[in-house]
């Protein structure tokens, strides 16, 4: 019987900080507008349409003498322990980050030599041979990481890689801009192997798209909206969220049904949807709208298992982690099987978007 070159998933790890910064944690905050004029509301009135608007009510923050590349680390540890595999066998080490490490009380981006050498190092792996190298891609950078080792996998060229997607936004976010509140700091990973198979198992299909020409500055480095801090010489990621939630919402349901469609499945086929936690109620109208496209008006919410209420947007950490609290029983009300196919979905910088289909 003929066998298939399958990447499949074996083990899987993460990273949640332990510092806990609730909502309330903004009120003493002075927010700007972007044209650098006082925002006219009381910040408890700021932070509620927060609440109402995103979900969150809660991130974690790393600690100060905590650096990306330390929780990719941790996370990446995790996920070697749980595969069992012998790391001095690992072919390839990518790390999907969008920042590299930054200094507490900076926003110094420090990317040299590149993140996955740092986590190759302090893994302490010695094989020469096991390639370490990152990648920046926006939020989606961990699902692209995934494409790419997945090439690398069925064409033969590497055995085992382990993926990571780590970021600590909390340090590029403008104190004086009502959308740091989104953002959080988080590491997942996980190891992928090479498996011959009678039947096809792991990434079964993949999509990408890029939409840089026209949508390239809806997420951008920019000055603090604070007047008094403007010319301090420090840059903050800055978000043009209201076109992006409507890019989001257009493009997104599509890219995941091509993935499904391509495969030759049907939504009614999919066990859970791993989104990128970006945005609570975008992601809960990206859902209605791809039901939508299959014509389907009432569904089961619980699909698309939701972590950002508690831990924020961690960017290219939210969707690995999803995938381990899941994987072992620490979301509750959600778990996977064998045979069940999950789809791994992302939006953001780019603006690039992309989607796996993956099979148990």
């Amino acid at each position: 019987m003929n066998r298939t070159a399958c990447s499949v998933i074996t083990g899987t790890g993460s990273f949640i900080p332990e510092k806990v910064m609730k909502n309330e944690s903004f009120s003493s905050h002075t927010f700007f507008e972007a044209n650098e004029t006082p925002i006219n509301k009381s910040n408890s009135e700021i932070i509620a349409k927060f609440a109402e608007i995103t979900t969150i009510e809660e991130r974690r923050y790393a600690l100060e003498n905590v650096q990306t590349s330390d929780i990719a680390y941790l996370a990446a540890k995790e996920a070697i322990q749980s595969s069992g595999i012998n790391q001095e066998e690992l072919d390839y080490i990518i790390v999907a980050h969008n920042f590299g490490d930054i200094k507490h009380g900076t926003t110094n981006i420090d990317i040299v030599p590149c993140i996955a050498a740092r986590v190759k190092f302090l893994l302490g792996i010695k094989n020469p041979k096991t390639i370490a190298y990152d990648t920046i891609f926006g939020c989606p950078g961990w699902v692209q990481a995934t494409i790419q080792a997945d090439y690398y996998l069925r064409s033969g060229d590497a055995q085992k890689i382990l993926v990571i997607g780590a970021d600590i936004l909390s340090r590029i976010a403008d104190p004086h801009d009502r959308d740091s509140m989104i953002y959080a700091d988080g590491a997942g990973a996980v190891v992928l192997e090479r498996k011959e198979l009678e039947e096809k198992q792991g990434i079964i299909k993949h999509k990408t798209r890029s939409d840089t020409f026209l949508y390239s500055k809806m997420l951008t480095m920019g000055p603090s909206y604070d007047p008094a801090e403007k010319h301090n010489g420090q840059l903050y990621i800055k978000m043009n969220g209201r076109r992006l939630y409507q890019y989001a919402l257009e493009n997104v349901p599509t890219a995941i049904k091509e993935c499904i469609d391509d495969a030759g499945y049907h939504i009614s086929d999919i066990k859970k949807i791993l989104i990128h936690q970006a945005n609570g109620k975008m992601d809960d109208a990206i859902l209605k709208r791809l039901f939508e496209l299959y014509s389907i008006e009432t569904y089961d919410e619980t699909i698309m298992p939701m972590t950002i209420s508690t831990l924020g947007n961690s960017s290219v950490a939210t969707v690995p982690t999803l995938l381990d609290l899941i994987g072992k029983g620490m979301l509750k009300g959600h778990t996977v099987s064998k045979g069940d196919l999950i789809v791994f979905a992302s939006v953001g910088a780019g603006m690039n978007i992309n989607a796996i289909l993956y099979k148990y």
